[in-house]
């Protein structure tokens, strides 16, 4: 439990600063004229950058078993890329930082999750990871609060939240330096292809992967809302769609845990069913608001309920996801299989920026309309296709 308890808290370091940067990254975008297809390009391809590498560092760390390198030298490499943001002075130049700082995530998060994978016995898996994902959480919390008190009350500039971001996250390495590898962690890996993987891991990383062209960033969804609000100043709608972000990480954060016991108890492929459900339906909301105006005190109502299920949906998902693929792997291939299905899923985070950003320019609703559309298709075919073992 102890590593844990270690690796949880430098995500929650690392979330700190990364969710002083996330909730406002889409409007510094904007403020430098980049549209729908820059913003859903950037997040993209900084996801699938991070994507690429988690196989490969998952493979590396299979093979030379230094996972507590990989994992310290992944968030060490993503603080210092974060104190290139401050010298951005347009949007091309964030889509060429954005990838770099995401390049130390690809590093760390196969060789992590497999050392919490081996943390804990098998029934316990899910708590390990949902602990592991709500101190990640908590984070996030503290990182858009902050955010949040440094831009209304003091007016800091984007940038300036920016270098302040990159300081927090040089503290998030410290904790690593005491995590134990544990030493049933035997992982001889000599290929990354999904021949290696059995008929049910290649379906559900094919399943998680078509579902993802649905889960498009979130930046989607925070423009939107700040669109949403009528009449108020750029500053008081932005703070609004940051409050709204802070009550998403909330949800998050508090339901991690028990999304993850849910699923040791009751299995994870329904828990995960759920979580697919929940996005369809946050993308139906926002079908709704898309055509449907509302005073800026009943928009407000129904933006919280939806970024409240939005919360729930990626409490339901993250943890549960990667804790499912490691129990249909075997042991020895664990950490090629986390990294396989997080290159994937995060690979279609491209065609889904871009689909996304090409449908937003025309009209929001298509945006939300197509996240309804696979999202809910790929929930219906995890259950038709795969049952628990």
């Amino acid at each position: 439990m102890l590593n844990i308890i270690l690796l949880g808290l430098t995500s929650l370091l690392a979330d700190f600063s990364s969710e002083m940067i996330m909730p406002i990254l889409p409007f510094f975008i904007a403020s430098f004229g980049g549209g729908g297809i820059a913003i859903g390009l950037i997040f993209g391809i900084g996801d699938a950058v991070a994507a690429i590498l988690k196989v490969i560092s998952g493979y590396w760390a299979d093979k030379t078993k230094r996972y507590k390198t990989f994992v310290f030298g992944g968030y060490a490499f993503s603080a210092l890329a974060k104190f290139l943001y401050p010298l951005a002075s347009g949007w091309s130049q964030v889509a060429v930082i954005r990838p770099i700082e995401r390049m130390g995530k690809g590093f760390r998060d196969a060789p992590r999750d497999a050392i919490v994978s081996e943390s804990l016995p098998d029934g316990n898996r899910g708590r390990g990871f949902g602990i592991q994902r709500a101190m990640d959480s908590i984070g996030a919390i503290i990182g858009s609060v902050f955010v949040l008190i440094l831009f209304v009350f003091f007016n800091i500039s984007f940038k300036t939240l920016f270098l302040i971001s990159a300081i927090i996250a040089l503290a998030a390495v410290i904790p690593i330096l005491f995590v134990k590898v544990p030493k049933e962690l035997k992982l001889a890996v000599k290929s990354v292809s999904l021949k290696k993987l059995n008929p049910k891991a290649k379906k559900f990383i094919i399943i998680a992967t078509m579902f993802a062209l649905a889960n498009f960033s979130y930046a989607f969804f925070i423009l939107k809302a700040q669109r949403t609000f009528m009449g108020l100043g750029s500053n008081q709608t932005l703070a609004l769609a940051i409050l709204l972000y802070i009550f998403l990480n909330i949800f998050d954060a508090v339901f991690s845990v028990p999304a993850g016991i849910l699923s040791d108890k009751i299995g994870r492929r329904k828990v995960i069913f759920i979580g697919y459900l929940l996005f369809s339906v946050v993308s139906f909301g926002f079908m709704i608001i898309s055509k449907v105006s509302f005073n800026n005190l009943s928009g407000f109502g129904i933006l919280l309920a939806l970024f409240a299920l939005y919360g729930l949906f990626k409490a339901f998902i993250d943890a549960s996801q990667r804790a499912f693929i490691s129990d249909l792997s075997e042991s020895e291939i664990r950490g090629t299989a986390l990294g396989t299905l997080e290159t994937l899923t995060g690979l279609a985070a491209i065609p889904a920026g871009m689909i996304a950003g090409f449908l937003w320019n025309f009209n929001a609703i298509y945006t939300f309309s197509f996240g309804f559309t696979v999202s809910f298709a790929a929930a219906c075919w995890l259950m038709i296709a795969i049952k628990e073992r």
